[in-house]
């Protein structure tokens, strides 16, 4: 599929925009940041890239990149618990590529995860878009870092500050603001939107990939392997896939054994208006999992990812910690303000001020670095 030049582009995003509601207003002109093209190898014959792969099972959670068992974690007890509201910090927050100067490829033919046939030529200006930020992670783990042209709210590292946003209303896609980039391809999947932005930037020529929506412990290969897959580089990613392996094994270690694992809640807060309890497939369900606890959610019998928030079912799951992003507890007053959210002020938690909070950008990313996330949640949980 050929691209049309960024000015034509323009135009009819503007056309497209005028037309449609998309929430997110231009900003004004977006630089277009400058970027060296990676060399290109012709890529060998073989099947297409498939964006939606599925998950790795107990993926560094119960068996190492061996196959082989982790010994069982089951926490301790409450007198191990922290005892003051704590906020969890990765040590290092900098994306470490797993190599460097690696020539892609290509051409690359993926199959979308919208169903949508792919061809990739051009990997030198590519953006990286999503809800939690786990593919900008990823294609800057993978060494193509320098060619990333501008970046959403989610994604949140050092080596991605001074990119361009395309993100300006909250994670509103902006479809001037991207095609002012010029972009070659644009992963991205349908966490964010609207998807009629991304379709719009398909029509204009742009190769347009979604991958994956779920993020959990489980999924955190599959995204490494389709991205690297996608960008010509399987090679890196079967590398960046074994040392995210090796990082969380060894993070594993920081949850400590005993006789009893705690009761964690993740609480999603945004105000008064949105106040949900994650269950099965929250993602933070497989990191509290991780850190040796047990998620509140899942045992108590919610059939969703999230669920809104009752006093009934606070008080009678009872948690020994809450688990919040950032911005969630900021939105609600910080930990004094949790006793306003139903339920919450009748639980053991709250009274011994038994709060996780973590940045938003970090939390629930579920990419190279989560490794980091599960240490920095362990030494927060367990004192």
């Amino acid at each position: 599929m050929t691209r049309l030049p960024a000015r034509l582009a323009l135009a009819v995003a503007a056309t497209a925009l005028a037309l449609t509601a998309c929430g997110a207003q231009p900003t004004g002109e977006t630089p277009v940041a400058e970027v060296t093209a990676p060399a290109v190898s012709e890529a060998p014959a073989g099947e297409p890239v498939v964006a939606c792969g599925d998950p790795v099972e107990g993926f560094a959670v119960t068996h190492d990149h061996d196959g082989e068992p982790l010994p069982e974690r089951t926490g301790s007890g409450d007198a191990d618990l922290l005892t003051a509201p704590t906020s969890a910090v990765v040590a290092d927050d900098t994306i470490d590529p797993v190599t460097t100067g690696v020539p892609p490829q290509l051409p690359v033919t993926v199959e979308s995860c919208d169903g949508a046939v792919v061809e990739v030529t051009d990997t030198s200006r590519v953006l990286a878009l999503d809800l939690y930020g786990t593919l900008a992670e990823i294609v800057f783990s993978l060494g193509l870092g320098d060619s990333v042209v501008g970046r959403d709210t989610s994604t949140g590292f050092p080596e991605a500050a001074d990119l361009p946003v395309v993100t300006p209303g909250a994670h509103d896609l902006n479809a001037e603001a991207i095609l002012a980039l010029d972009p070659s391809v644009v992963l991205t999947d349908r966490t964010i939107g609207p998807t009629d932005v991304q379709l719009q930037l398909r029509d204009a020529g742009i190769p347009v990939i979604f991958f994956d929506d779920t993020r959990s412990m489980d999924t955190i290969p599959t995204h490494i392997r389709a991205v690297a897959g996608a960008l010509g580089v399987p090679d890196a990613g079967e590398e960046l896939v074994e040392r995210t392996q090796q990082e969380i094994t060894a993070a594993l270690d920081d949850a400590p054994t005993g006789a009893r694992s705690p009761a964690v809640a993740f609480l999603y807060l945004r105000g008064g208006m949105v106040q949900l309890l994650g269950g099965p497939g929250s993602g933070a369900d497989s990191l509290i999992r991780a850190i040796g606890a047990r998620d509140v959610g899942t045992e108590a019998g919610l059939e969703r990812p999230f669920t809104q928030i009752s006093a009934e079912t606070m008080i009678g799951v009872q948690p020994d910690v809450l688990l919040l992003m950032s911005a969630g507890l900021e939105s609600v007053g910080g930990a004094e303000g949790l006793t306003l959210v139903p339920g919450l002020a009748q639980t053991e938690a709250v009274a011994d001020g038994r709060v996780v909070d973590m940045d938003d950008t970090v939390l629930l990313s579920f990419g190279p670095r989560t490794g980091r996330v599960v240490t920095a949640l362990a030494e927060a949980v367990y004192e």
